[in-house]
């Protein structure tokens, strides 16, 4: 695990916060994220909450950067509502953010001790998805040792 930590986008959580503070209303939309793009842009979005399920700010926040032409991510932040702070990714999001972004940096933590991590930090020992798409024909069971 790394130990050394990145400086802080201050201005992207603030981000963050603001879309938390001026949109998430009720149960439905309860965390925003912000994320900066490597061209400098910022992206926010909302979770989508729902009974079945629903995905997170985070992964709203993927469609959303590729909605607008944004493809490659260097920060990300997810903020609650209520000025509950930055909170970290949950696991579903730390693998999905890993898979599209594996050099995302994650600001995560609270208060004076926020942090700036890759996000490969938060998922140590993961599985790589990229596993699972080997060409089948190039699979060769191997041989019987004995």
């Amino acid at each position: 695990m790394t130990t050394q930590h990145r400086p802080v986008d201050r201005e992207l959580i603030e981000a963050a916060a603001h879309v938390a503070r001026t949109r998430c209303r009720g149960d439905n939309h309860t965390v925003a994220a912000a994320a900066r793009a490597r061209d400098g842009r910022i992206v926010t979005a909302v979770n989508a909450y729902h009974f079945t399920g629903g995905p997170c700010a985070e992964l709203v926040l993927i469609g959303t950067a590729a909605s607008q032409g944004v493809y490659e991510l260097d920060t990300l932040v997810a903020v609650g509502d209520r000025d509950r702070g930055v909170l970290p990714p949950c696991g579903r999001c730390r693998q999905a953010l890993l898979d599209y972004f594996p050099a995302l940096e994650v600001i995560v933590g609270a208060g004076d001790r926020v942090r700036t991590v890759p996000v490969a930090d938060l998922l140590p020992e993961t599985y790589v998805w990229a596993d699972h798409q080997i060409d089948q024909l190039d699979v060769r069971p191997a041989a019987d040792p004995g």
